[in-house]
């Protein structure tokens, strides 16, 4: 019988919770695992009969919405991979087998099968990421949180198989969403001719994050439609055998198909259509919301929504749309994360286009909208926007095509290692041609989005503000286009404080701190440019500053900041910049990070300090 998990209570901590299924015996029953709280390893899952495949199944569902509920995590697609999961680790003999994840987003069920329950029936005292990761597990072999990188990872992997003259599965899991990353493309066609064992499971539940847009789903519909049995088929055309599965959640069914394909000496898709979702109706219902949620999704609390910097953006396009018929507002598959929800995208209309997962694509397309009169603008993480390095210098500043780039994400925060936003000042700032822009409060945002899909001499990104809207209430004037200029907000001497973008407020508070510490009257400064230096202002400072202090939200590393040491590198200033180091953190509390890069105004005066 089909089970649905329907929420009624917050689920606890504990490995219990107040779950009724459709399935009678459940009712009004607190959730106690049955069989996961005896599976230590895949070996586990091996001796479990039929009966127990299906009660592990709903153990994983209940670690699945417990981790999500508790301290937030991908929801819909790993519900939605749960019986896959069973079925690879009852077949496959991992970690002598390999099997390697996308994304991250349908890894949930793996690792509560290979060791690491405790971070989903116990997830606040734990250390398991929610990502692919090699550190914690020897079941895992890559860190990995950016999308359509699994196949590029696991040719390799097979070739040194290969080379080395061993014996043993590769299999790769990949959903239809990442598909359309080009590097998953380039993976699929090197692994067609590896001409060795070389399995990939095509994990189909007809969703990126949001709806899939582009050719290659069209494809995809024409396999599910003809029970894969089309001729039309893009995998057989690559050179692939290939294998469909309509029930992709049937778990005696994947078992059959996955033991078929099991020491394949051939290149192999398995594609299995699956349901995103699956298990809890509201997941299976509203498969975009529920791709990830927050924690306390399960009892939210009545909140009356407030403005924030995604519905400032939204607000602007639209009322810009009214007026400009040649915008194109461009999302690569993440339009929810920036305020481009289904009634933004809906009112858009044509002149809304996803990309797929294809940062890449987004900025040559929208270099060449530019190019030809429209008018662009590309939403996209910070953590993202590193995957188009080449298309940002080559495609688009090489050609100073006026398209507009909004930068979301961009700070210092205790996000987990695959999604920092502190890269994104030091990869822009540094490309020719392109003008980055750091707005400190709302009616700088405003001003400087007017100003970029406007102007028609350079291609502009903004970073958008992070955190609570912060407002003057004044319309700002600033014209723009006298690049470099920095805005000196409040004239003193001795110490001038250079805050850029979110850590504006920063540098309000340490202002107030010197004065009442120091006795000092520092000169606040809001650059407003992250891509230059205003070289008459630091000159000037020269006459009456000794110390010149810089606040940038990001890496140290060919951020801001140097650029203004290196300006007065043959003169007596002291600088000081302040930022982040230059590495990888993961989940550390964005308090014990702003302690560790000096971030605080305490902090800061000491630094002053033992400069004397």
């Amino acid at each position: 019988m089909k089970k649905k998990l329907l929420i009624s209570m917050l689920i606890a901590t504990n490995v219990s919770c107040n779950c009724v299924f459709a399935n009678q015996e459940y009712l009004n029953k607190d959730y106690q695992v049955k069989v996961l709280g005896n599976i230590n390893s895949p070996q586990d899952v091996k001796k479990l009969t039929k009966s127990q495949r299906n009660l592990l199944a709903d153990d994983l569902r209940f670690g699945i919405i417990n981790r999500a509920n508790t301290i937030g995590g991908h929801l819909g697609p790993d519900l939605g991979f749960v019986e896959p999961t069973i079925a690879l680790h009852y077949v496959f003999d991992s970690p002598k087998d390999k099997i390697i994840f996308d994304v991250s987003h349908q890894i949930y069920p793996h690792k509560m099968l290979t060791g690491r329950k405790d971070g989903f029936l116990n997830p606040i005292n734990t250390e398991i990421s929610g990502y692919s990761n090699q550190d914690e597990s020897e079941h895992d072999y890559f860190k990995v949180g950016h999308t359509s990188t699994s196949l590029s990872l696991s040719t390799g992997m097979a070739k040194a198989r290969d080379i080395k003259g061993e014996k043993y599965n590769i299999v790769t899991v990949i959903g239809d969403g990442s598909l359309s990353g080009g590097e998953a493309l380039e993976g699929l066609s090197n692994a067609a001719i590896l001409n060795s064992n070389f399995i990939i499971v095509v994990n189909d539940n007809e969703m990126a994050i949001a709806e899939n847009h582009g050719g290659l789903y069209t494809a995809l519909k024409n396999l599910r439609d003809t029970n894969g049995k089309s001729e039309n088929n893009l995998f057989k055309s690559f050179g692939f055998d290939y294998y469909y599965l309509e029930n992709g959640n049937n778990t005696d069914e994947l078992i059959k198909l996955f033991s078929k394909v099991k020491d394949t000496t051939k290149p192999t898709v398995v594609h299995i259509h699956t349901q995103k979702g699956k298990g809890y109706t509201p997941a299976e219902e509203n498969k975009e919301t529920y791709h990830y949620q927050m924690p306390g999704f399960l009892n939210p609390a009545t909140k009356q929504f407030s403005e924030n910097y995604n519905t400032i953006t939204s607000k602007f396009l639209l009322n810009k749309y009214k007026k400009d018929k040649s915008l194109i507002v461009v999302s690569p598959a993440t339009p929810s994360a920036t305020g481009l929800t289904p009634e933004v995208r809906a009112k858009l209309g044509k002149n809304y286009v996803d990309v797929g997962i294809a940062e890449q694509q987004a900025v040559g397309f929208i270099s060449g909208a530019a190019a030809n009169g429209a008018t662009p603008v590309l939403e996209v993480m910070s953590s993202f926007i590193q995957r188009t390095y080449d298309q940002l210098s080559q495609d688009l500043a090489l050609n100073n095509n006026p398209a507009t780039i909004l930068v979301f994400g961009g700070n210092i925060s205790g996000a987990d290692m695959t999604h920092l936003g502190t890269f994104d000042i030091s990869l822009i700032s540094n490309i020719p041609n392109i003008v980055y822009l750091a707005p400190a409060t709302k009616e700088e945002y405003l001003g400087m989005l007017n100003w970029a899909t406007t102007q028609k001499e350079h291609p502009v990104a903004i970073r958008v503000p992070s955190g609570n809207v912060i407002s003057t209430g004044k319309t700002d004037k600033t014209d723009y286009s006298k690049l470099n200029k920095f805005k000196v907000e409040e004239k003193g001497s001795e110490i001038a404080i250079i805050a850029a973008g979110n850590f504006y407020q920063l540098g309000e508070n340490l202002k107030a701190e010197i004065s009442k510490q120091l006795g000092i009257d520092a000169t606040l400064i809001n650059p407003v440019y992250l891509t230059g230096v205003d070289k008459e202002l630091l000159n000037n400072l020269k006459k009456d500053h000794k110390i010149v202090i810089t606040l940038e939200s990001g890496i140290l590393d060919g951020g801001f900041g140097e650029k203004i040491t290196r300006y007065y590198g043959n003169s007596n200033m002291k600088v000081l910049n302040y930022g982040a180091q230059k590495e990888f953190t993961d989940r550390v509390p964005t308090e014990e990070l702003f302690k560790k890069y000096h971030l605080t105004p305490e902090l800061i005066i000491k630094d002053i300090q033992n400069l004397k």
